[in-house]
């Protein structure tokens, strides 16, 4: 099976193991679409009957340009990301495309080497311990409905600006993401961000350096 503009585009961004993997998915998903499922959102994959739209914009022959969504329902996402300044979500913002979130942490052991330790006293003495913070890295992609065409038509604009509006923001950030509560992380810090050259014109890769955020109280009261 040969692989289209949109297919090649996304293999670009997957990688080149992806290509068998959007073949395979190409032909498992037009069987279900001739069937009974809809369209699988977890993959980009062409349906020639129900996966291309025609949607015209700014001075672009929509006969000749393919168009694609720009966002994905909260409800078909898997793991739905979202930024906010407030705790309250007055100002929040959906990641339109579900990122892919890694999580590490460990803890800060303070070590002490003892002399003549003895045969079957090995290694050192841990003396106290603390858990560090967690380092949250997000990576995904921002895309653009219409996929061919001039800048202002094609690339995420208003996505990438909402997006950059958070990453600015000098102070801590809440965040809405099931795994991340389950760790107990309702607050982050941006450190780092990146948007890397990214394949295709309506395109735009991006990845974020989180660093986990609480509350305390340093100021503890006086017993007389």
């Amino acid at each position: 099976m040969a692989l289209d503009k949109q297919d090649l585009l996304f293999a670009g961004l997957m990688g080149s193991k992806a290509v068998n993997l959007i073949q395979n998915a190409n032909i498992v998903n037009n069987e279900l679409i001739n069937r009974v499922l809809p369209v699988i959102p977890f993959l980009p994959v062409k349906n020639e009957k129900n996966n291309v739209t025609s949607k015209s914009g700014h001075a672009i022959n929509a006969e000749d340009n393919w168009t694609t969504r720009d966002s994905i329902e909260t409800e078909k996402q898997f793991f739905p990301l979202t930024f906010s300044f407030d705790e309250k979500l007055k100002n929040s913002w959906l990641f339109p495309y579900e990122p892919m979130i890694n999580i590490s942490s460990g803890n800060s052991i303070v070590k002490r080497n003892v002399a003549k330790q003895g045969d079957k006293l090995t290694g050192t003495i841990k003396e106290r311990w603390n858990r560090k913070d967690f380092d949250i890295t997000v990576t995904g992609v921002l895309i653009g409905s219409i996929m061919q065409g001039k800048p202002e038509d094609c690339f995420p604009k208003d996505q990438f600006i909402k997006l950059f509006e958070f990453l600015k923001y000098e102070k801590e950030l809440y965040v809405f993401c099931h795994p991340l509560h389950l760790l107990g992380i309702n607050r982050v810090v941006v450190e780092e961000y990146s948007f890397p050259f990214t394949k295709g014109e309506n395109v735009q890769a991006y990845e974020l350096k989180l660093t986990s955020d609480y509350s305390y109280n340093l100021l503890l009261p006086e017993d007389f």
